[in-house]
C-alpha cells in the first residue's frame, strides 16, 4: 500500500458526488470500472457502468439540484484492492405542481474499488438511506416509478454481515471485488 492509495481512494470516492451533482455523466468513468454493479435500494441495481450512465441522466435531468456531500470515510486497501465506508447527505430540488420541492436522506456508501492503469475505480457499490425528510415525490421523475424510500440501519446491515467494509477491516475477507 503506497500513503497515496488511501487519498486516492477517497478522491474517487468525492469525484462521484461532483459528476452527479454537476451531472457530468462522462465523469462516472473516472469513478466506477465499466462492469460496476451498484445498488442504491430498492428494486433496481444496475450492472454496470453504460446502463448507470443511461438511467441516471435520465432520473436526474428533471431536479433544478442536488448537493451529496460525502464524509466520514474508512478505507482499507489490501495490494489492487480497497473498501471505502462513507456517509452521505443527499439533497434534490425540484418543484412539483402540488406543493414541495426538497427531499433529503442521509445513508452511506459500501465501496468495493480495484486499482486499474487508470487509477482506482469503484467496481462495487450498496448505497443504503438510514433517514429521509421533506417531499419524497420531489425524487418520482419518472410518472409511472412510484418512490418509496427505504430504511436501512447501518447497524443491523452490518449484523447481517452485508457491509464489505466492516469485512475487510475485521480481517474477515479481500477488499477487492
Amino acid at each position: 500500500m503506497s500513503s497515496e492509495d488511501i487519498p486516492a481512494v477517497i478522491n474517487v470516492v468525492n469525484l462521484y458526488a461532483a459528476a452527479l451533482d454537476t451531472q457530468q455523466w462522462a465523469l462516472f468513468d473516472q469513478v466506477f470500472t465499466p462492469d460496476a454493479q451498484t445498488d442504491f435500494g430498492g428494486p433496481a441495481p444496475w450492472p454496470d457502468l453504460a446502463s448507470l450512465k443511461r438511467d441516471f441522466a435520465a432520473i436526474h435531468a428533471p431536479f433544478d439540484a442536488t448537493q451529496h456531500v460525502t464524509t466520514n470515510h474508512q478505507v482499507v486497501v489490501d495490494g489492487d484492492g480497497a473498501c471505502c465506508l462513507s456517509y452521505v447527505h443527499g439533497r434534490f430540488i425540484r418543484q412539483i405542481p402540488d406543493g414541495g420541492n426538497m427531499f433529503e436522506s442521509g445513508g452511506w456508501y459500501d465501496d468495493r474499488l480495484v486499482r486499474t492503469a487508470a487509477g482506482w475505480r469503484i467496481r462495487q457499490r450498496s448505497c443504503r438511506m438510514v433517514w429521509w425528510s421533506g417531499e419524497p415525490r420531489v425524487l418520482q421523475t419518472t410518472p409511472d416509478v412510484p418512490v418509496e424510500p427505504q430504511l436501512l440501519s447501518l447497524k443491523a446491515e452490518a449484523e447481517a454481515g452485508r457491509i464489505a467494509w466492516l469485512a475487510a477491516i475485521q480481517g474477515g475477507g479481500p477488499a477487492a471485488a
